[in-house]
């Protein structure tokens, strides 16, 4: 991973180096003291609280250097609601935040499964943002019905096959498919998610293949291979669909989970070591859910030029796609 200064790196040459490293773009002192006030604060929270302020904070970072950016968090839809109590009003504060709901499998996991605690929950956040469902769904010919309930309910749906199930193809049919300039999210009536690149030979195959689609929104990763990075050009390219329209190119991010394969990711680190790296993700063994409101967690993601975040908004992203933060509740499940 690039070279970078933690947090006690920094008290522990500060103020020698002060100057010369608040120069290069690092954090100063009073920034790590913020750091400090925010771990604080973050400590008298819930961990919902704690993840409802992480995406605002997320949110307020990117928008201060990209107006009218993005933010879609996956899963956990009770934070829409005060503490994720969904018996509470709104968190507004958190809705200001994001311009989004996605989830995953809300009327069909492979076969027809309603989840019926998400889908009324999700029906009173609609009347808010937009809610976007990715559906897996193991027969063809379910498609249409998951994309019908879908509609009924406001929502739109990303249907999935088993091959499919990993998000590692672009689907050849596009739902409610238009010409339209796509310039916010309220606006999308479409979208493809697309974060697994095993299909492709290269980069310059997967852009040729979306390019050829009138998807209104796409969500692909930030690399298209462990530090292979989208240029700003590539991603410029995937901004406008074949019919001649543009659209919204969101990037990825996983802020609840911690993936070995990512460029932060030294070779020594364990669960426990870093501290924040907390537990295993079930069912993935490159993924250990995180403490994310962790100080050195938080720059890995936002607040710097080497952070995630930056990455992704100097790569020219319309916006961003905030994966695991239902973390607040699995990082305690089994407590």
């Amino acid at each position: 991973m690039p070279a970078r200064f933690f947090i006690t790196d920094l008290v522990r040459f500060c103020p020698m180096v002060l100057m010369a490293f608040v120069l290069s773009g690092g954090p100063s002192c009073s920034e790590k003291h913020v750091d400090k006030k925010v771990e604080s604060e973050s400590k008298k929270k819930t961990p919902a609280e704690r993840m409802q302020q992480f995406v605002i904070d997320i949110s307020n970072y990117a928008r201060q250097l990209r107006p009218g950016f993005v933010v879609i968090p996956q899963n956990g839809p009770e934070l829409g609601f005060v503490n994720a109590d969904t018996g509470k009003d709104f968190a507004h504060n958190y809705l200001d935040a994001i311009d989004a709901f996605a989830v995953e499998e809300l009327f069909y996991n492979g076969e027809y499964a309603p989840d019926e605690y998400r889908i009324k929950l999700l029906e009173r956040l609609a009347t808010e943002k937009p809610v976007m469902a990715a559906e897996f769904i193991k027969d063809d010919k379910n498609v249409a019905d998951a994309v019908a309930k879908c509609q009924e309910k406001g929502f739109l749906c990303y249907p999935r096959s088993e091959e499919n199930y990993h998000y590692q193809l672009v689907p050849t049919k596009v739902e409610n498919e238009n010409a339209e300039d796509i310039t916010s999210m309220s606006q999308v009536k479409n979208y493809l998610y697309l974060i697994n690149n095993a299909k492709f030979d290269n980069k310059e195959d997967l852009i040729n293949q979306i390019s050829k689609t009138n998807f209104d929104m796409i969500t692909i990763d930030l690399f298209f291979y462990r530090n292979n990075a989208y240029t700003k050009d590539e991603i410029e390219r995937l901004k406008k669909k074949a019919n001649g329209g543009k659209r919204l190119v969101i990037c990825y991010m996983n802020i609840g989970a911690a993936e070995k394969w990512r460029y932060y990711w030294r070779p020594l680190w364990q669960i426990g070591d870093p501290e924040w790296i907390a537990k295993p993700y079930e069912g993935y063994e490159e993924e250990f859910w995180v403490k994310y409101w962790d100080p050195e967690w938080r720059n890995i993601i936002f607040g710097n030029d080497d952070s995630y975040l930056k990455k992704i908004i100097d790569a020219g992203f319309d916006g961003v796609f905030l994966d695991n933060t239902e973390a607040y509740y699995f990082l305690y499940k089994d407590k």
